[in-house]
């Protein structure tokens, strides 16, 4: 199985845009429907299709655009307050890696592939941002939620996440709520499928949730291994 992480970023905001804070995180447009494709993030950034479902300003594109990748974010905005925001819907557009796309351009070597060299790639080359984006025609749309600062964000399965408990996998073929019992590197341990991913597809593939915060951050950005996943089933017959 090729085990990856995923974590919660937790960046600095602002609830209206200045100079600085001027990259927004939208919620769903009127009238979305999840069971048909919308546009894509290059129609929506270039046409200015989300204005006014503003729910977030950051001061970066790429955090913007790695909060989408990971599902959820929490944001310390003027004042001190945390808001969590999390996952509401996406456009119904398929995920493309930007690291992948960096590593087929020869941008940076595969062996070195992470968030922080995405973002270091980034820095050196701020006119091409806005291209590299929008290779990736997924988007996803946040809500606002109502969560204590230690909980984890919510997963697909409607429950807070736990760190190094919870993981995504595949529902087709790891039933939601499944023990899974995983070994990667440092890692083993069990864990409960409790949520979903775009780039997890197939029965060899799952993501770790790491947690919150930049320690967490780091984690998941060095975790991508392989190792082999147990999934607990009932027995036939056996009712739960």
């Amino acid at each position: 199985c090729h085990f990856t992480g995923y974590y919660e970023p937790e960046l600095e905001g602002r609830r209206a845009p200045d100079a600085r804070f001027c990259h927004p995180l939208h919620g769903l447009p009127p009238g979305f429907r999840q069971d048909r494709p919308w546009f894509s993030r290059q129609e929506i950034t270039t046409q200015n299709l989300l204005a006014g479902r503003e729910l977030i300003w950051l001061d970066s594109a790429v955090e913007a655009f790695l909060a989408q990748v990971q599902g959820s974010v929490r944001v310390r905005v003027e004042g001190g307050a945390l808001l969590r925001f999390g996952f509401a819907g996406k456009n119904g557009h398929g995920y493309r890696s930007i690291g992948k796309e960096l590593i087929r351009r020869g941008a940076i070597a595969a062996d070195a592939i992470s968030a922080d060299a995405i973002r270091d790639w980034c820095a050196a080359n701020p006119d091409e941002v806005a291209g590299l984006l929008a290779v990736n025609p997924s988007y996803v749309f946040f809500r606002l939620l109502e969560l204590a600062a230690e909980d984890g964000p919510i997963g697909s399965s409607g429950v807070p996440l736990t760190a190094l408990r919870s993981l995504a996998a595949d529902p087709d073929h790891v039933p939601t709520g499944s023990p899974v019992w995983v070994e990667c590197g440092s890692v083993q341990a069990l864990f409960v499928a409790q949520d979903t991913g775009s780039a997890i597809r197939g029965d060899s593939r799952a993501d770790l949730f790491c947690g919150s915060g930049r320690v967490a951050g780091r984690m998941a950005s060095g975790l991508n291994t392989q190792g082999t996943m147990h999934v607990f089933r009932l027995r036939a017959g056996v009712k739960p």
